[in-house]
C-alpha cells in the first residue's frame, strides 16, 4: 500500500512541476515578446529620426545649393546689365 501511495505522490510532484514548468515557459516567453516589441519600436524610432535628420540635411543642401545658384546668376545677369549700359553709353 505504501508503495502505491508514494508512486500516486510522486506522479502528483511530477504534475505540480510540469505545470511550474509550463508556467515558468510561457512567462518568460511574455517577457522575450516584451522586449522584442520594445526593441522593435526603439530601433524603429532610431531608423525615423536618422531618415529625418538626413532629409533635413538634404533638404538644408539644396536650399544653400539654389541660393548660392540664384545669387551667382543675379550677380552676372547684374554684372552683364551694366555692362550692357556702359557699351550704350
Amino acid at each position: 500500500m505504501l508503495g502505491g501511495l508514494g508512486k500516486l505522490a510522486a506522479e502528483g510532484l511530477a504534475h505540480r512541476t510540469e505545470k511550474a514548468t509550463e508556467g515558468a515557459v510561457h512567462a518568460v516567453e511574455e517577457v522575450v515578446k516584451e522586449v522584442v516589441d520594445h526593441a522593435k519600436e526603439a530601433g524603429e524610432k532610431a531608423l525615423t529620426d536618422a531618415l529625418k535628420k538626413a532629409q533635413e540635411s538634404g533638404e538644408r543642401v539644396v536650399k544653400e545649393a539654389t541660393e548660392k545658384m540664384t545669387s551667382t546668376v543675379t550677380d552676372a545677369v547684374t554684372h552683364a546689365v551694366e555692362g550692357l549700359g556702359k557699351l550704350g553709353q
